[in-house]
Order: C-alpha cells, then structure tokens, then sequence
C-alpha cells in the first residue's frame, strides 16, 4: 500500500497511531492480526483463547455500553441489567492490556442520549430522532453533544499516554437496528462529522483511530474522516474462509485506497486463505461469549490452528507502537 494509506485523518495524531496504521498497511495481503470482542470485567473469552491456544490475541475489544450517560434503570428488564453490571468497569481492563503491549479497539452500544426502554440503543427502544440530533440547538443535538463530552473524558487518560484505540463508532450503521442508522444515510453521516469535529477539535483526542463500520456506500462519511472501513459478519456456523467477496465490496467503497478490516465475525476467519489469495483484511474481532466460548461456531481445534497459523499475528508478535 502507499503512504498515504498510513497518514492519519487527524493531522495532529501522535507517532503511536501513525505506526499502528503502517503497521496494518504492510501486513495487508499477507497476514491477519488475531482479535476478540469482551464485555465483561471477568473477560472469559481472553482467558479460554490462553487457554486452548497457549496465545492471546493481538487486538482486544471492549465494550463501553455500561458508559452510557442515559440508561433508564427504572424501566429496564433482567437481560438489559446483566449486561450493563457485567460491563462496569471494563475501561480498567483496556488500559492494563494496553499496558502489557496489546491493541485496543472500542465498540459503544450507545444508550439514547435522551432515555428510552431497556436497550435504547435498540431504535424499537427510543423515541430518540437522529434527524433531529444533527440539527444544532435542539434539545436532541443538546443531548447527542453532552454524552459525547462525557465520553471524551473517559478516553482522556488514554490520549494523555498517547495510546493508540481502534475507534469504531455507529457501527452497522447501514442498519434501522440502531438509532443512530435508523433516519437514513444523512443523519449517520452528520453524526460521524459531529463525533469527529468535537473529538478531534474540541477535546484534542488525537490518539484515536477512526474505524467506519457498514457496507452501504451512500452511508460513508468522507476519505477525509475515516481512516479505517471495516464491516461485521455472521456467516453460517463453522465456515471458515478469507472472505474474499465481502473484502472485494468494501474496497468499492472508498475511491481511495483505505485499510480495511473485520469489524466483527461470528466463525474465525482462515489465515491461511487470506494469505494465499491476498485478501486484504488487516484485523478481525470474534464476537464475545458464546461466539468464543463454545464450539458452536468455531471448534476448539480450528481456533488452535488458527491462532497458531503462521499469518496470524498474535499479541506475542506485535512490535511495539
């Protein structure tokens, strides 16, 4: 890849990020960094992978739903709660990983900014307008602008050590599922811009990384704020492949040539057909619990032989960045 596939959208981003983008544009048609998705404090699935594979992925994800400014814990339900409790606290576990040499990436299931039911990430759980939220002074764009400074606040600490996350927000967003998708391709774009200008112009979080998550053109926010594209995949129970046609169409999506990477996958994909037909997925992120923890998607030996794939790249292999 050129140069410029490696130069930050952010003019201001530190070496750190400039390094973790050229160290996924060299690896690109050749190798494929390991990654796996937690949400809990107790990260079973980092621990199963040691486990079974005698390694630990290169990138690790977390979860920030718990995070979320807005959630109605006075009318929620039993399923909803268990997954905010279990996720307190997981900003701790990202910074002892970054510690110890791993890469970060972030997903945020985001809470309506203005409340809801239950999941109000769910668009059947909120009143919440995207369309409106975009529009400066209204009461949704007051909202949507005040839960994006908190979480700004709790990426500080890790821009202040110049340490590089993977941020991958409104993902799906080529999906009605999430509020955020659910007024169409020109609210989602706005939001991405509005997300990008406060973080990178009002807060200075220059250590982010912008990951675009979709696979519908007309919803791309712009070569000039995305550094990454990346989409999520569920295919059938135990395939494993390079999936080759889904890369083939995300690299339409850019007129650029851009890193593109697995946002999320239910089955590991194969290292080893990623390298023989040079499909140039960068990254993947197995989903987390039972995506990892059983043999429902992918069997405990496929999981060793992929994690012990000479193209994969396990934490144990990283550089330092």
């Amino acid at each position: 890849m050129s140069d410029k596939v490696f130069t930050p959208v952010n003019p201001n981003a530190p070496e750190s990020v400039k390094n973790v983008l050229k160290y996924l544009s060299d690896i690109s048609g050749d190798k494929i960094l390991t990654g796996q998705h937690t949400q809990t404090m107790a990260m079973e699935e980092l621990h199963h992978i040691r486990k079974i594979t005698g390694k630990e992925p290169a990138l690790l994800g977390f979860e920030l739903l718990s995070y979320s400014p807005n959630i109605n814990y006075y009318d929620t339900d039993e399923e909803c709660m268990k997954e905010v409790e279990e996720n307190y606290g997981t900003l701790k576990r990202a910074w002892e990983w970054a510690q110890r040499g791993g890469l970060i990436t972030f997903t945020w299931h985001w809470f309506s900014p203005m409340g809801g039911r239950s999941k109000s990430f769910f668009t059947e759980n909120t009143d919440y307008d995207a369309a409106k939220a975009v529009i400066p002074g209204t009461p949704e764009n007051r909202a949507l602008l005040s839960d994006l400074d908190y979480m700004a606040g709790l990426l500080r600490p890790f821009c202040d050590k110049n340490i590089p996350i993977l941020w991958r927000p409104f993902h799906e967003c080529e999906g009605a599922w999430f509020w955020w998708g659910a007024k169409g391709a020109e609210p989602v774009k706005s939001l991405w811009r509005i997300m990008f200008q406060r973080f990178t112009q009002v807060h200075g979080l220059n250590n982010l990384i912008w990951v675009w998550n979709g696979t519908e053109a007309g919803r791309y926010p712009g070569d000039d704020v995305v550094d990454i594209i990346s989409r999520d995949m569920y295919p059938e129970k135990h395939t494993h492949t390079g999936c080759e046609k889904e890369y083939l169409a995300l690299e339409k999506i850019s007129s650029e040539k851009k890193i593109i990477l697995i946002g999320e996958i239910g089955c590991l994909p194969d290292p080893d057909e990623i390298h023989e037909k040079k499909i140039g997925w960068s990254t993947y992120m197995t989903w987390s619990k039972d995506f990892c923890l059983t043999e429902e998607f992918t069997t405990f030996d496929m999981m060793r032989k992929v994690y012990n794939s000479h193209y994969a790249v396990t934490r144990e292999d990283l550089p330092e960045f």
